[in-house]
C-alpha cells in the first residue's frame, strides 16, 4: 500500500457521516446523533520523521465534502494532495482523489478511487458494495482494476456507519470500539481490523484548541461536546497476532462530525493535519412523506 492511500483512507474515515444498518451500531441512528454536511480543508505537514522513513518533508492539503442526507444517502468527495522530499531532495506529487456515496440503510455503497503520481494516472478502483438484509453479508462488483465478485462476511461497517457509531460510542460513554472496516480501498479487496480507543469529553478550550478563531462558531464548534478519539489500523493478515498497527490515528471528533487536530502515526514517521477552513452545505430537504 502506498503512502498516499494509507493518508487518505485515515483521514476518510473520522471526517464522514452518518447511518447504519449493522446490528452493533443500528442504536445509533434511535440516539438521533445530528451531522453537518459540510466542506473542510486540512492543511498537512510532516509532524516528525526518522531516518528509516527516507522522508525529509511533506507538505500537501486535504479537501473533504459531504453532502446529502437520510433520504438520497450521503455523499462524500476527497482530495488529497502531498509533496513528500526524500532524503536526497527529490520530490513526489501524489495527487489522491476519492468520490463515494452510501445510502442512508446502510445496505448500499458506490466508490470511486483514483490516484496519481505528478500528472500520471498510477491506480483506478471502482465498485459498489451491497448489503444482504437477513444476515449481512457484503456482495462486491469490481470494475475497475478489473472486473471482479467478491464475498465479506461477518459484521463489516461502512465509512459512514463506522464514524456514526463511534460518535454514538462516545456519548455513550464507551472507551473501546473494535470494528471490520471496508471502503473500497486496496484495489477494493481488504477489510481492515481497527480498534478505536475514546477519552472523556473535552472542555471547551481544550476542544477547541488549534481551530482558528474565525471557525470556531461555523457548525456551532464553540457549544458542542469534543472527544479525543485514538484508531489502530492493522492489516487483515495481524488479527489475533501480537503485530503492531500499520498506523494509529488521533484526531478531536466533535459532536457534529467534524474533525480536527488530527496527527497519523506511522511509526517512523507522523503526519498532521490541521483544520483551516470550514464551510456549511446546505442541508438536504426530504420531499413529503420522507
Amino acid at each position: 500500500m502506498n503512502e498516499a492511500s494509507r493518508v487518505c483512507r485515515a483521514f476518510m474515515l473520522p471526517l464522514v457521516l452518518p447511518a447504519l444498518l449493522v446490528p452493533a451500531a443500528q442504536s445509533a441512528v434511535a440516539g438521533g446523533v445530528a451531522l453537518a454536511p459540510h466542506q473542510a480543508v486540512y492543511e498537512i505537514t510532516l509532524e516528525r520523521s526518522t531516518s528509516a522513513s527516507g522522508i525529509t518533508d511533506m507538505t500537501g492539503r486535504m479537501v473533504y465534502e459531504l453532502a446529502g442526507g437520510k433520504c438520497t444517502g450521503y455523499t462524500q468527495n476527497m482530495r488529497f494532495v502531498t509533496r513528500v522530499v526524500d532524503r536526497n531532495g527529490a520530490s513526489t506529487l501524489n495527487d489522491l482523489r476519492t468520490s463515494s456515496w452510501e445510502a442512508a440503510a446502510g445496505d448500499k455503497m458506490r466508490f470511486f478511487l483514483s490516484q496519481y503520481r505528478g500528472k500520471e494516472l498510477t491506480e483506478t478502483t471502482e465498485g459498489v458494495a451491497g448489503r444482504k438484509p437477513k444476515d449481512g453479508e457484503i456482495s462486491v462488483e469490481l470494475t475497475k482494476p478489473a472486473n471482479r465478485a467478491l464475498k465479506l462476511g461477518g459484521e463489516v461497517y461502512f465509512p459512514i456507519q463506522h464514524s456514526i457509531a463511534l460518535l454514538k460510542a462516545a456519548q455513550d460513554g464507551r472507551r473501546q470500539l473494535p470494528a471490520r472496516l471496508y471502503d473500497g480501498s486496496e484495489q477494493g479487496e481488504t477489510v481492515f481490523d481497527t480498534n478505536s480507543f475514546i477519552g472523556n469529553a473535552l472542555p471547551e478550550a481544550t476542544a477547541l484548541n488549534g481551530v482558528p478563531e474565525k471557525l470556531r462558531k461555523v457548525a456551532k464548534l464553540d457549544s458542542l461536546t469534543a472527544w479525543p478519539v485514538a484508531i489502530s489500523y492493522y492489516e487483515p493478515e495481524a488479527k489475533g497476532t501480537d503485530a503492531a498497527p500499520s498506523y494509529e490515528l488521533a484526531f478531536r471528533f466533535h459532536q457534529n462530525g467534524i474533525s480536527s487536530r488530527l496527527l497519523i502515526d506511522y511509526g517512523d514517521f507522523a503526519i498532521r493535519g490541521e483544520l483551516t477552513e470550514l464551510t456549511l452545505l446546505e442541508a438536504e430537504v426530504c420531499g413529503a412523506g420522507k
